[in-house]
């Protein structure tokens, strides 16, 4: 029998048994008895991890009123209060046809807490760099538009002075309501036709009428009822169709983000506060440094606790 070749000072190698093979009475140990004893520990914490990421994800989709236009964030659904007829608020299809959505999902008919039933009401808010404006993307991927004659759609790919809305807060309706300012009305230019000027020294002619997104009621053919809802950003004077209450997810609104980070500095134990410190903390210097850590000034409370206890090891 060949051999292979050995050289003086090599170690033996190890043979590798198969146990199913070479000795039938000695078996592998099962794998699903050392799977099932290493994940029954583990169960708990991973029940436990998961209802609160679900409690997280939860209260991060909840939908809450933007009270100023700076809230603006997002995804947001745009709603409009009619008298006579149900809430409804700015919707788009996948082709880029704007028209008014009714609102289904309210708490006893209340606008203030309409939230989306349908991905077409959700528009995503941006603001646009450099300028007071806000543009909206809607679920087609495309910009809401309002062009010169004050037609809605959303079809345009970039963002021009017409994708570009001002968010104002409302002069009437009460708190909560803003207004859309459109491009429609904004500055537009053109050259004079007069042969006695020069055509290097003709002075552009300029208008300035505001306009807003507004809706309305319409008589229409096509509705059994005889009238539908019609939404447009050429509306020179404001009233109660010019009014919009936005709704935004919670977690990008300013002020909750804020409070949300500030419980996590709020978050810190006993075990690593007396590591920084250097010794054992009593309660009222747990709270001291808590407290501190929250309202920004932890470092000087650190050092002033280190002195009062005249032991500081890091010195």
């Amino acid at each position: 029998m060949v051999k292979p070749l050995s050289f003086k000072g090599d170690k033996p190698k190890k043979r590798k048994h198969d146990f199913s093979t070479s000795d039938p009475s000695r078996k592998k140990p099962s794998t699903s008895t050392s799977t099932l004893s290493a994940t029954t520990p583990t169960e708990p914490d991973t029940s436990a991890s998961a209802s609160a990421l679900e409690e997280a994800s939860a209260e991060d989709q909840s939908w809450v009123t933007a009270d100023t236009p700076s809230d603006l964030a997002g995804p947001i659904i745009g709603g409009y209060t009619g008298e006579k007829d149900p809430p409804t608020c700015l919707a788009t299809d996948a082709h880029g046809t704007v028209f008014a959505s009714v609102v289904e999902n309210l708490i006893e008919g209340d606008p203030a807490t309409a939230e989306p039933h349908d991905v077409r009401q959700v528009w995503v808010a941006t603001k646009v760099a450099g300028v007071e404006g806000w543009s909206f993307r809607g679920s087609n991927g495309k910009y809401l538009s309002s062009d010169k004659h004050g037609i809605l759609s959303a079809t345009a790919s970039a963002i021009s002075i017409h994708e570009i809305f001002g968010v104002r807060e409302a002069e009437t309706g009460g708190g909560g309501l803003f207004t859309l300012v459109t491009g429609t009305g904004s500055t537009s230019t053109s050259t004079s036709t007069s042969t006695s000027t020069p055509v290097d020294q003709k002075q552009p002619e300029k208008s300035s009428a505001e306009t807003y997104l507004s809706v309305k009621e319409v008589l229409s053919k096509t509705t059994a009822s005889g009238t539908r809802i019609e939404v447009r950003g050429d509306e020179t004077a404001l009233s109660a169709g010019t009014n919009i209450r936005i709704r935004m997810q919670a977690r990008f609104k300013p002020r909750i983000k804020a409070s949300k980070e500030i419980k996590a500095r709020e978050k810190i134990g006993r075990k690593e506060l007396e590591g920084i410190v250097g010794r054992r903390l009593d309660e009222e210097e747990i709270r001291r440094l808590r407290k501190a850590r929250k309202e920004g000034d932890f470092h000087e409370v650190v050092l002033d606790v280190r002195v009062r206890g005249k032991h500081d090891k890091f010195a």
